[in-house]
C-alpha cells in the first residue's frame, strides 16, 4: 500500500492602498500584486492576480515539460511558453477566464521531433496547476529541429 504524501503551500495575502497586495510565503521574496489596469481603479506596471494565474499555468507547465524530458532523456535546446488568458463574459453571465492558451516552441536535436511532442502533450496532461482549474488549457505546440551543423563548422 501506498503512502500519498500531503504538501501544503501557504501564502498571506496582506491588504496595501491603493487595492494592492503584499503577498508572502515562509523563506521566499514578498510579491506585491494589484487590481490590473484593465478594471476600474486599476494599476499599471504591477503583476495582478489575473497575470499570476496565467504565470502559474505557464510556469508549471514549462517545469513539468522539463521533469518529462529528463526522465524521457530528452534534451531540448530551446523552450518558450506564452501563456495567454481569456477574460469575457462567461455563459452564465459574470466576467471570468474562459480558456487558458499555452503557445509553446521547442527546438530539439534532429530527429527527437516525435518524442518532443509527445513529451509536451504529456506535461499538459500532467500539470498540476491546470487541472486546478474549471477553464481548459489550450497547448498550441511548434517542435523544430535544430539545423544540423555544417561539416567544416563542426571539425573547428
Amino acid at each position: 500500500m501506498t503512502t500519498l504524501k500531503d504538501f501544503r503551500f501557504e501564502v498571506n495575502a496582506s491588504t496595501l492602498p491603493r487595492r494592492r497586495v503584499r503577498l508572502t510565503s515562509d523563506g521566499k521574496a514578498p510579491l506585491e500584486a494589484a487590481t490590473p489596469p484593465e478594471f476600474r481603479g486599476g494599476t499599471p506596471g504591477m503583476w495582478s492576480p489575473e497575470d499570476l494565474l496565467v504565470a502559474a499555468v505557464a510556469s508549471c507547465y514549462s517545469l513539468t515539460l522539463e521533469a518529462i524530458a529528463v526522465h524521457r532523456g530528452i534534451e531540448f535546446q530551446y523552450v518558450d511558453v506564452r501563456g495567454i488568458g481569456h477574460v469575457t463574459r462567461r455563459a452564465e453571465g459574470r466576467v471570468g477566464f474562459v480558456v487558458i492558451e499555452l503557445a509553446v516552441d521547442v527546438t530539439v536535436a534532429p530527429g527527437y521531433e516525435h518524442e518532443a511532442e509527445r513529451a509536451a502533450h504529456s506535461a499538459k496532461q500532467a500539470c498540476l496547476i491546470a487541472h486546478a482549474l474549471e477553464v481548459p488549457v489550450e497547448l498550441e505546440l511548434q517542435v523544430h529541429a535544430a539545423p544540423a551543423l555544417e561539416p567544416a563548422l563542426a571539425a573547428t
